[in-house]
């Protein structure tokens, strides 16, 4: 059973997708709040596996919480996915850059929040590679516009391979994408994706995403 925390200030808004999410067998939703302050306290009692995370919410916004829930150790298994009313949105790309493995838009169509959902649970990014690159692209540069990106030293640390992973990642391919793309298995490229994060420090794949642009392996144009 996957648990779904809801964190958005409309009722109307967490109505509607708690009455979504808890039609489906396998997902539960433990919970729901209208700031993020609440968000952060239920998620430390109710370890949620998904939060869908409100920005503009009164008191703590949604990007603060998912600071708080993305530093705290013990909420490492939480995965938060932003929700937004604009794709280009800057606080969605801070949002991306303290934590939050995604986002979607609040008209998405339910079968893709249903998707999206479990795509996050499962420990993927929920990033669509068109939004992302034009998410990026406006709201980041190398050494992200003064911002501290991946510092030289740890980009040092990886190797050839995990550099030609890590742009792969963030144009946006899957394991088994990258796996055909450098023909190799998927397990190994899981093992290069994996090392990279950790070499980087980064908290899952959409953290990878945003540091290959910071760091200048990619460039938005390239991807256009």
């Amino acid at each position: 059973m996957i648990k779904v925390l809801i964190a958005d200030d409309q009722a109307l808004v967490r109505a509607g997708f708690r009455a979504l999410i808890d039609a489906e067998p396998d997902l539960e939703v433990v919970g729901e709040v209208g700031d993020g302050l609440a968000a952060v306290r239920l998620c430390g009692s109710t370890r949620p596996d998904v939060v869908l995370m409100d920005i503009r919410m009164p008191g703590v916004d949604g990007l603060e919480a998912t600071r708080r829930i993305a530093a705290d150790p013990e909420l490492a298994g939480t995965r938060v996915v932003i929700l937004t009313t604009f794709e280009l949105d800057e606080y969605v790309f801070e949002a991306l850059r303290t934590g939050a493995s995604g986002f979607l838009v609040k008209d998405t169509e339910p079968v893709d929040l249903l998707r999206g959902i479990r795509a996050v649970a499962a420990g993927d990014a929920l990033l669509s590679p068109s939004v992302t690159r034009r998410v990026i692209g406006e709201f980041a540069s190398p050494a992200g516009r003064g911002r501290s990106a991946a510092p030289s030293a740890e980009l040092a640390q990886l190797t050839d391979r995990e550099r030609e992973v890590m742009v792969l990642v963030g144009e946006g391919l899957s394991n088994d994408e990258i796996a055909a793309r450098l023909v190799i298995s998927p397990a190994t490229a899981k093992t290069h994706v994996s090392r990279t994060m950790v070499k980087l420090g980064a908290r899952d794949r959409a953290q990878l995403v945003v540091l290959a642009y910071e760091a200048g392996l990619i460039r938005p144009g390239w991807l256009a």
